[in-house]
């Protein structure tokens, strides 16, 4: 206790003496260490690879990628080919997001099979993968080694199924019926071509004479409309496997002053609906492209997370027709 008293008076004579005439004791404080804020958590890096932007699906699909972007704190990184069969510039795009050694990868395929090696290998670096839009092939997924991918899209074939049959209501003669096929190594290709076939033959009046890819162009279904109205001349139902092919069919349609051909598509594009509401377009089938690329990126950011995911995230497809166009 002594040595408490002597401590303290020492100490205010020091303090007195350095400081002269006070009205109290000089009281220091420890000298205090800025402390940073803590830095904030990096934002999840993901990529979305998509088939082009020339479709305006795929435009759409990138709007839902986006709002998923802002309203879940991630950053995204999108890259496009130039067409949708472009499909080894979509290989080099996913190695190019390899490199950049992002979080997640979401991939909209060209092929089924094609992207599967890069794909591989972004998985054995730590990336994870969801697929959305076209599948990959699940037997060429298995053989490469890879987990079953996550996947996000509609039923395509039921969704062609829907616009098919529209197309055979009321057909009570014999009617021939021409189908338009996407990418055929894409599987939502094949889907639609199966969909569209099981819809028309419901009705026994119809027979699909001629089932032909124009690859989801435009300009080459346009070319090939003209090729399959050489050879059958009296075809009177249509169904192209999106929207693109079903404009460059009307197109032809229109220029070569052909009449009473009912022509459905499918991924009811802005244009589509025009025509629809026009009387040029019977159908197409709306599957929600901005909501598959929202729930892609969702799925991607829960796998970064650790958190388990479905297998399969079916988004619902909708037949518009004039009756129900927006």
């Amino acid at each position: 206790m002594r040595i408490f008293s002597f401590s303290v008076l020492g100490l205010l004579s020091l303090g007195l003496a350095g400081c002269g005439q006070s009205s109290g004791p000089s009281v220091s404080t420890p000298a205090q260490t800025a402390v940073s804020a803590p830095a904030p958590a990096a934002k999840p890096q993901i990529g979305l690879v998509m088939k082009t932007l020339t479709n305006p699906f795929f435009v759409e699909m990138e709007k839902g990628a986006r709002r998923a972007e802002k309203e879940l704190g991630i950053n995204l990184t999108v890259k496009t080919a130039a067409q949708e069969t472009s499909i080894e510039q979509q290989i080099q795009l996913v190695e190019d997001l390899i490199a950049a050694k992002v979080a997640a990868i979401v991939i909209a395929p060209g092929d089924s099979q094609r992207l599967i090696p890069s794909l591989k290998k972004a998985v054995d670096g730590g990336i994870k993968i969801v697929n959305i839009d076209n599948r990959l092939d699940p037997d060429a997924v298995r053989q490469a080694g890879l987990q079953p991918v996550p996947f996000v899209s509609v039923d395509n074939e039921a969704g062609a199924y829907k616009a098919g049959k529209y197309l055979g209501e009321g057909i009570t003669q014999p009617t021939q019926a021409a189908i338009l096929e996407g990418i055929r190594s894409a599987d939502n290709a094949r889907q639609r071509t199966q969909g569209a076939q099981r819809g028309l033959l419901e009705n026994k009046n119809i027979k699909v004479v001629t089932s032909e890819t124009a690859n989801w162009k435009i300009d080459e279904a346009y070319a090939v409309t003209k090729l399959m109205f050489a050879k059958y001349p009296n075809i009177k139902l249509l169904f192209a496997a999106n929207d693109v092919m079903a404009i460059g069919a009307i197109k032809y349609l229109a220029e070569s002053k052909k009449t009473g051909v009912k022509v459905a598509g499918y991924d009811a594009l802005g244009e589509a609906i025009t025509e629809i509401k026009a009387g040029k377009m019977a159908a197409t089938i709306d599957q929600q492209a901005a909501e598959q690329g929202y729930q892609g990126v969702l799925l991607a950011l829960r796998l970064i997370r650790a958190d388990a995911v479905p297998a399969v995230t079916t988004i619902d497809t909708r037949l518009i027709t004039a009756a129900s166009a927006p």
